[in-house]
Formats: structure tokens, sequence, C-alpha cells
């Protein structure tokens, strides 16, 4: 039989994992955009297996959806959470700026 923590003022938390949402904005299929999204999906799988969800938005296709996050370059990619909202404008290929840029370090090894 499991047992549910007490709370009594001092409510033990589970450690429940992270969820990172990403949204990388791009326009069309260049290879700036198809390099920024590799990179990303790359640094995620490294750094945050299991815990991210990416949105791809192309401002081709939606072109008002740059409003929403005062997109004014691309490829862009917005952190939506964890909170604070993080930018990160590039092709994300400079790894260590990427993960600066996050606000991730990646554990020593």
């Amino acid at each position: 039989m499991k047992k549910e923590p007490h709370r009594n003022g001092h409510a033990v938390q589970k450690a429940e994992p992270k969820l990172w949402q990403l949204r990388l904005y791009i326009a069309g299929k260049t290879p700036k955009s198809v390099t920024a999204f590799e990179n990303l999906k790359r640094i995620c799988e490294e750094h945050l297996a299991g815990e991210y969800e990416i949105e791809v938005v192309d401002l081709i296709e939606n072109p008002r959806l740059a409003q929403d996050d005062q997109i004014v370059a691309i490829p862009t990619l917005v952190r939506k959470l964890p909170e604070p909202i993080r930018k990160i404008i590039g092709d994300l290929s400079d790894t260590e700026r990427t993960l600066v840029g996050l606000q991730l370090r990646s554990s020593t090894k």
C-alpha cells in the first residue's frame, strides 16, 4: 500500500521533471533554418532528454505569429518554459552560446 506524503506545512514535493517548451521561428526550409533545427534537436537530446517540446513556426506560412514573441530576426529560438522567456538568434551552431542562452549547463563528465 502506497502512502501519500503528509502535508503539515512542510509539504513533501515529488521531483517532477521540468518541461522545456521551445519555439523555433524559421522562414522556409533555408539552410540556416534546417541547421538551426538540427542543432536544437541535438542539444535537446544531449541536455534535456525526454523533458522538452519543440514547436517550429514557419513565418512564411504564418507571418502573424512573429508578433507574439516580437521576432525581429530568423532563425530565432524562444524558450517559453521554464520562465523567464529567453531568445537566441541564429542557427544555434555555437553549442556553448546556446547552452548559456537557454540557461543550461552541461554536467561535468
